[in-house]
């Protein structure tokens, strides 16, 4: 795993997290059933079957969200390091020491008075 591609570890993680969301909004879908499978009153189970349904709408939004943000992540770290592979370093180093503005040393300010 250390020389593992950071975009495919966001990738693998956002799996595992997708996984761990659905794998807990089916367990409380399954709850609200068997709430409303006991359910005295016909509206008590029909809320219950609404609450049912509810949660796993707004947990699939929440996945695909969350997958939609992981594979962002993931495609913008591949191309910023594609980028960054492709670009020579001499030519980076270059550009950093014409950007740098030179600083007068404390001894060079003091020869000057």
């Amino acid at each position: 795993m250390a020389d593992a591609d950071l975009d495919v570890v966001i990738r693998q993680l956002a799996r595992q997290l997708h996984t761990g969301l659905m794998t807990r909004a089916k367990e409380r879908r399954d709850r609200f059933n068997g709430l409303a499978a006991k359910a005295k009153s016909k509206e008590t189970g029909e809320r219950f079957k609404m609450m049912a349904k509810a949660t796993m709408e707004q947990a699939t939004a929440a996945a695909k969200r969350l997958q939609m943000s992981a594979d962002n992540v993931a495609d913008s770290y591949a191309r910023s390091m594609r980028l960054a592979a492709s670009t020579p370093i001499a030519v980076k180093a270059e550009k950093k020491a014409k950007d740098k503005p030179k600083k007068a040393t404390k001894a060079k300010a003091k020869k000057a008075k």
